[in-house]
C-alpha cells in the first residue's frame, strides 16, 4: 500500500489557524476531492472536527488520544500504526494522510508521495507542516496558478529511492 500525504502549505509552512485553513482556494478543494475520492483518509481529531463530518465517497479514519472519542461515519483509532494497518487489511492501494500537523509528522517518514499545494503568501497560523528534506524527495509535477489570489502551485513529490 502506498502512503501519500496531501496538504496545502503557505509560506513559513503554515497549514492551519484556529482549526481552519487560513485561505480559500476552490481549485485546491476540487483537486483534494478528485485525488482522495474512493480512498481511505487518515486524519487527526482536530482535522476531523474542522471538516465536521465524514467526507462522502471516502473512508475516514480518525486518530484521537481519547479512547471514548467517536466520529459518526468514521473509524476511530488511538494508534497511528493501527490505523495504517487497518487500511492495509482493507486492501487500500493509496492511504491519504490529510492532516493535521501531528499526523503529518508521524506519516512523513513512511510516506512515498506528497501532493502539495504551495500557497505563495504568509499567513498567521498555529499549525505547521514539518520541514521537507529536499534531498529525500524529487518533484515529478509542478502546475503553477500564479494569477490566482493568493497565487499557488500544485506539486507532486516522490520519495527518492
Amino acid at each position: 500500500m502506498k502512503i501519500s500525504i496531501i496538504v496545502a502549505v503557505a509560506e513559513d509552512n503554515v497549514i492551519g489557524a484556529k482549526g481552519m485553513l487560513p485561505w480559500h482556494l476552490s481549485d485546491d478543494l476540487k483537486r483534494f476531492k478528485s485525488i482522495t475520492m474512493g480512498h481511505h483518509l487518515l486524519m487527526g481529531r482536530s482535522t476531523y472536527e474542522s471538516i465536521g463530518r465524514a467526507l462522502p465517497g471516502r473512508t475516514s479514519l480518525v486518530l484521537s488520544k481519547d479512547k471514548n472519542f467517536k466520529a459518526e461515519g468514521c473509524f476511530t483509532f488511538q494508534d497511528f500504526k493501527e490505523a495504517v494497518e487497518f487500511a492495509k487489511q482493507r486492501k487500500e492501494k493509496e492511504l491519504m494522510i490529510v492532516g493535521g500537523g501531528q499526523i503529518y509528522r508521524l506519516a512523513l517518514p513512511i510516506a512515498t508521495r506528497i501532493y502539495i499545494t504551495q500557497v505563495f503568501r504568509k499567513y498567521e497560523g498555529d499549525v505547521t507542516f514539518p520541514e521537507i528534506k529536499k534531498d529525500e524527495w524529487k518533484e515529478v509535477l509542478k502546475e503553477p496558478h500564479l494569477a490566482s489570489d493568493p497565487p499557488f502551485e500544485f506539486k507532486i513529490l516522490e520519495k527518492r529511492k
